[in-house]
């Protein structure tokens, strides 16, 4: 898929980027090299591949789902600047 200048220049508009007018045909020279590859990868039979989370065999540790209520917000709201009953104090928003 070839891309032409105008095309490019839409892209970059659509992408907000300021592309000067001598660079935007070399920019679409490179996007056609690009998604030449994108359309090689489409080529590759990957019926047989099993999908994976990691390049490494691993299992992630599991921790049993406990609902707590946390028991203890005096330590949560000890770094607040102004904190009052367990809870966090901000300025009123909505008038």
């Amino acid at each position: 898929m070839a891309l032409d200048i105008d095309t490019v220049r839409r892209i970059a508009h659509l992408a907000r980027l300021k592309v000067p007018e001598e660079e935007l045909a070399p920019l679409a020279d490179e996007l056609t090299n690009i998604l030449g590859w994108v359309e090689q990868l489409g080529e590759v039979d990957t019926a047989d591949v099993p999908p994976m989370t990691s390049v490494a065999a691993m299992t992630l540790p599991m921790r049993e789902d406990v609902v707590t209520d946390g028991g203890i917000a005096d330590k949560i709201t000890a770094n607040a600047p102004d904190g009052e009953n367990g809870f966090f104090a901000v300025p009123k928003v909505v008038e």
